[in-house]
Order: C-alpha cells, then structure tokens, then sequence
C-alpha cells in the first residue's frame, strides 16, 4: 500500500507537467500558423500589377470558402487543431476578397451585414405621436426632415385592399417612415417562431452539449487559494442596520404587520332565504327611522365651563317659549356621578319619540346625482379662438383732459380724438404720430368718422355744436368727392334759418383749420352717429323736458328733421342699422327699434338694466350689445327675443363704451374699472344655433383718474386691433 501510493504521488507530477507540455507546443503551432497567415497577406497586398490582373481573370483560391462566424464552429476549433486551422483560413479568405474589392474601386462596406436594422428615421425611440401635428415624421441622416407620405386611404378603400390584396395579411405600418411595407417570408417565419416562444435563430441549438469550466480530474494546485473575506464570518452592519429601521418603523406604527384573521368567530348565513317573496315586496318602500342624536358635551354630568348657563342665560331660557328654546334642559355638573339624580323628562322624551316614530309620516326622495362639472357649459379655449388683441403695442400721448371718444378711419390710417382739453386730434394709428391738432373751443362730447371710404369727413359734437371736419388727410379723389358732397345742392340755402336747426358754413380761421359746416342745435348735443352710407347724420340731445332729444341730418341737401313728434324717456344714443333702414334709439331702460321706411316701431328690447349707457349693433344686423352703469353688458338676439339672450357681468363699475368689429367676430367692453374686455362672439347662419360668446382677454393699462377709467373703445376696421381711450388723457393700442 505504501509502495503504491508512493508510485501515486511520483506518477502525478509526471502527468501533470505533460499535460502542460503538450499545451505549449499546440499554443506554438498556432502561432506559427497565425504569423505564416499573416505573411501571405502581406504578400497579397504587395504582389506587382500584373500579378492582379492575372488573379481577377482567374478565381481566388479561396472563393469556394464559407465564412465562418458561428459560435458552433469556433467552439469546434478550440477543441481541435484540424477545425482552427480551416477557420483561420476561412477568414482569410474572406479578407482577401473585401481587399480585392476595394482595390477594384467598390464599397468595401457594400455587402456588409449587421445585426442592427438600417433605420433611416434618426429621432430614436420615441413616441411618434409627437410628430403628429407636423408635417414631416423626422430626420434622415442629412438632417433634412422625412415628410408623411399622403395617406388618403379610408375604410373603403383599405376593406377593397384586404379583399384583393393577396399580401394584405403580412402588411404592416412602419411608424418612424409612415410607409406600409411587406414582410418576407423570412421575417413572418420569424415572427411566428417568437410568438411560440422559440429561438429567432433557426440554427440555434439549445440542447448543445455543455463544456465543463473545469476538468474532472483533480488537480495538484486549487484554482484560487485566496483567504477568506472578514465579511464571511463577521455580522453585516447594512443588514443590522436595514433591520433596525424596520424594527423601529413597525414600533411606530408605519408599517404594519399582517394580521392572521381568527376564523373562530360565528359565520353569518341569510334568515329569510326561505321566506316568500310576495311577502317581501310589500315592505320594499320601509324606510327606517331617523336615529335619536348622540348626547353632546352640555348633556355630560361635568360639562365644560362655556357649556353651563350664567344668570342671564337663565333667565332668558325660562321666558322662551319651549318651542324657542336651543336646548330642552339646563346643563348642571355635578363631582361624581353618584350625585346625579335621575332624569325628570326621561318618560316625557320617550313619549315624545314614540309619537316621531309613528305620526311623523316619511317619505323616500328620489335624487338625482348630477355632475356639477356637466352643468357648466363647455368652451373651446381661447388658444382656439385667436386672433385677438393681447398686447398693449402703443400710447397715443397729447391731450391734457379726458379723452372721451375715439374713432378710426375706414381705411385703418388715421384716428380721431376728442377731449375736454376743447381740441381734436389726428393720430397715424401705426407710429403713434399727431398729424393735426384742431382747437374747437369747447370741450368734445363725440367723434365720428364718415364710415363711407370715397369721403374723409370727421363729425365733431361739443357743447350745442355739430362741427364737420374735412382734415385734408387723404388723396386728391376722395378730397374732391368729400368737396361735392359738403358744397350740395345750393336750393337748399334758403331753409337754411327755418327750424330749431341752423346750418352755416365756416370762414376765416376755422376753414383753415379744416372746419368746413356748422350745424347749430337749441341743446347741448351727446353724440352723433353716422349712416353707413355716409349722407345722413344723426344727433342726440339728452333732455327730460323737450321732444326735440333726436335729429337726423341729411348733409348733402342740409336738411335735418326730428322723426319723433314724442320721445318715451331720456334718450342716451342712437345707432343706424348697418344693411336694413332700421333705427336704433337706446332709453335708460329700453331700446326701440325704428322702420324709417315705414315710419312705425318694429321692436322694444328689454334690457333689465338701470341705465343704459352705450349701444352696438352687429355688422350682420341680427345682434345688439348695450353696456349699462350698472356693470352689465346685454346681448340681445333680434331674431330670438326681446329680452337679453347673455347677461354678461365681468366689470366691477360702471361700463361705458361698447363696440363690435367689423370682420372678425369680436366685440369688446369698457369699464370705469380701468380693463377692457374683449370677447369671442361667434354668429352663425344656422337659426337654431345660438350664438357663441366667450371672454378672451382682460385688458389693462388704464390708469384711473377721478373714479373715472376707460371712457371709449373701439376696433380698428381691418387688424385685430382695438383702441381705448381714457380719463387718463391718453390712448392705447392693443394688437
């Protein structure tokens, strides 16, 4: 025994060091083999021109070999030296070919294949339904933008394509390129093998035999004789650590344990699962009585001190009626709960309840659970409802009183101001620019430019005056047809003094200035307003005591004439109706409507205000707006009813200029609060639909002066431009 373990011990040295032997000269034949490979590329590449010539005649010595890249075949070769050598020779093989091609001039990268897929779209991985408000879907390797293909298929179209189509079954929609492309066979091949939970690779082998890391025969040396760590055989601080916050987090209660639910208790099972149903229907409407209400703190035999009766409250309990009384008892407190007597209306209560519970009949409501947020109508965004002015652009600064009316050309160029200052102003609405100043003499009530665009003529109202303006801002046509218009029909001159009105033209320095007629009135005139087609002219004369509070005045025959042999309350403006002959007379309370035509009253709106302050009619003619100096605007549907279709209360004063725009479907507000709101107010042609009204944007700017704020607004005729003149002496554009 001793001899054959001794002849053990001697025998596995000797194995051992031939083992590792036999391991260096394999490891050197294939070095040797690796620098003879390299060698004869060298020599490939170097090889003279007709050399080259002749081997593209003829085929490479290595054409006929495949390429070795599988995983099976290198593990193959590391086991035998015959698989390695044909491997390496493979690869060779492979490079010499990729180097004659880039030596005839091709793409070396031509035929290269890749794991990775050729993506065209560079934007990642990301959702692509960010792109789908854009036209493109995004980039190529250029950096130029890929756009979305026309899709112009419906459900149609794509039902006829599933039916005809024999490859509609393996067409998919590519997101990144918006394209449909057709799977190969191979691709649906390998769809199907990961659907059934295969491998992609069809010469995969999962049951490949295993190569043991190690070998079974034991070896003299260990692997690794490393000692062992410390933090093998000592406690670890991080658990000890994660274990005393878990300790300490279930001691405070933030974690609590599951608990094991004791299945000793009583099981509940149904008494009446035999019982008829008929016998159950009769009481399907009981409803059961209300519960007595818990004993409160003053019912306590010690109550709290606040709780208990001073004398006053006392004596004020027992003169109330019993009915009155907030409490049936006086509170008391006693020190121990021995000492407290027995209640004396304990049998009064109870019969009081008894006669609740069977006299006092009870009845099942039936309630509707509504949404709150269902009830509130829902509003497209203002986002969705631009264009309209946001921001203050410009300040048109000049006048030293209180701006009290604006108005703006029909071209859009100029704007006119009147102040208390007793001067009006002709602004260039794009530069902020005074162009011309006019000095009138009194303090402006109102301003109208002549709407029709072949005149420019400027209606001025101060104290008892009607002052046309010609500010000579316009080209030679329009000055010579504002010209004939203002000299009129001379036959008209010797009516001229009949009546209360006067008209007479202006001479010496006020035709200088621009001041072309005069129409003098017996009152002090509010407003004036012109016709849209730029011949008549009305008037307005607030006054309890006279009938003469309304006068229309035709400018080229200068006549004027009062339609109202009456007038039904203190008349505050007047409007024309932009396409019918209608007039429009605003009272304190109440607008009429009148048919110039036909000389009679068509309509009374009802404007639930107190004091009726402005009015605007809407270029369509169906729809009105009024403010009131009761902060309300009123918008009134002609065709709807007389009485206001929306109430819109938004300001916190007094409102005092209206208007609507011309083109866009905005109408805007001014307040004494110093804002200006503007208001999406969208008409349609369909009857049945109401109108659209949403507020848009609050505008400020204003300052207060006097408890006085915006005075007038009013819209430039083309942009979505709006300006507003206030007691600040000043006017601002918003664009």
């Amino acid at each position: 025994m001793e001899e054959r373990s001794k002849n053990m011990l001697s025998n596995e040295p000797r194995e051992g060091m031939k083992k590792v032997r036999e391991k260096t000269v394999k490891k050197r034949s294939n070095e040797e083999d690796r620098d003879r490979d390299r060698e004869q590329i060298f020599n490939f590449n170097n090889r003279p021109a007709e050399e080259e010539e002749d081997d593209e005649s003829e085929d490479s010595v290595y054409s006929g070999l495949e390429d070795s890249g599988s995983d099976s075949e290198e593990e193959e070769g590391s086991h035998d030296d015959g698989g390695e050598e044909e491997g390496q020779s493979q690869q060779v093989g492979n490079l010499c070919e990729k180097m004659k091609k880039k030596k005839k001039g091709g793409d070396e990268y031509e035929h290269d294949s890749s794991d990775e897929e050729d993506i065209r779209n560079t934007v990642g991985n990301i959702p692509m339904e960010w792109y789908k408000d854009f036209p493109h879907i995004g980039y190529d390797l250029d950096g130029k933008k890929i756009f979305k293909p026309i899709r112009n298929k419906d459900e149609l179209d794509d039902f006829l394509d599933k039916m005809e189509n024999p490859d509609y079954w393996k067409t998919v929609h590519n997101k990144q390129t918006g394209s449909d492309m057709v799977l190969s066979d191979e691709q649906v091949e390998l769809v199907n093998r990961l659907q059934r939970g295969q491998f992609g690779d069809i010469n995969f082998n999962e049951y490949q035999p295993s190569v043991d890391f190690f070998s079974n025969d034991v070896m003299l040396h260990p692997v690794s004789n490393r000692p062992a760590d410390k933090r093998s055989f000592i406690p670890s601080l991080t658990e000890k650590e994660k274990v005393s916050k878990l300790v300490h987090a279930i001691k405070m209660g933030w974690i609590k344990p599951r608990r094991v639910e004791e299945d000793s208790r009583g099981r509940y099972y149904d008494l009446w699962t035999t019982e008829d149903s008929s016998i159950l229907s009769k009481h399907r409407m009981h409803l059961p009585a209300p519960k007595t209400p818990l004993p409160g703190h003053q019912e306590s035999y010690n109550p709290p001190p606040e709780y208990l009766f001073t004398d006053e409250e006392r004596s004020l309990w027992e003169q109330q009626d019993p009915s009155d009384r907030k409490l049936p008892f006086v509170p008391m407190r006693f020190s121990s709960l021995r000492q407290v007597p027995s209640f004396s209306r304990f049998i009064h209560e109870r019969f009081e309840r008894c006669l609740d519970l069977y006299l006092c009949p009870r009845q099942r409501k039936m309630r509707v659970n509504v949404n709150p947020e269902d009830l509130i109508p829902k509003l497209p965004k203002p986002k969705d409802l631009q264009p309209f002015p946001t921001t203050q652009s410009l300040v048109y600064r000049g006048h030293s009183g209180l701006v009290r009316s604006i108005s703006v050309s029909p071209s859009g160029q100029w704007l006119a101001s009147g102040s208390d200052d007793g001067s009006v102003r002709f602004w260039e609405v794009c530069s902020s620019r005074c162009m011309k100043t006019v000095q009138v003499g009194g303090a402006v009530k109102s301003v109208a430019w002549n709407p029709n665009s072949s005149v420019c003529l400027l209606a001025v109202a101060l104290d008892s005056v009607v002052l046309i303006l010609s500010p000579s801002l316009a080209d030679r046509q329009v000055l010579s047809s504002s010209e004939r218009l203002l000299v009129g029909q001379q036959e008209g001159e010797s009516s001229e003094g009949e009546g209360p009105i006067v008209w007479c033209e202006a001479d010496g320095e006020e035709l200088n200035q621009g001041i072309r007629l005069k129409i003098q009135h017996p009152k002090a005139v509010h407003q004036v307003a012109w016709h849209t087609k730029g011949d008549y002219l009305a008037s307005v004369m607030p006054d309890h005591s006279s009938h003469l509070q309304v006068f229309i005045h035709q400018v080229s025959r200068r006549r004027s004439q009062n339609p109202f042999r009456k007038n039904k309350g203190l008349v505050q403006c007047v409007s024309f109706h932009p396409v019918r002959p209608y007039f429009f007379v605003a009272t304190q309370r109440t607008v009429r409507i009148y048919n110039l035509v036909k000389q009679e009253m068509t309509k009374k709106l009802q404007a639930n205000s107190k004091w009726i302050s402005s009015i605007a009619v809407h270029p369509g003619g169906d729809h009105v707006i009024c403010g009131s100096y009761d902060c309300r605007l009123s918008w009134f549907d002609l065709d709807l009813s007389t009485k206001p279709y929306k109430m819109l209360r938004h300001h916190k004063k007094a409102v005092r200029g209206v208007a609507y725009h011309r083109a866009y479907p905005l109408f805007a507000s001014a307040s004494d609060d110093g804002s200006v709101i503007v208001c999406h107010g969208t008409v349609y042609n369909d009857l049945l639909q109401n109108p659209l009204i949403v507020p848009v944007k609050v505008l400020r700017g204003h300052v207060i002066t006097h408890d006085l704020g915006v005075l007038d607004v009013t819209f430039h005729p083309t942009q979505p431009w709006i300006f507003s003149s206030g007691a600040d002496a000043t006017i601002r554009l918003f664009t």
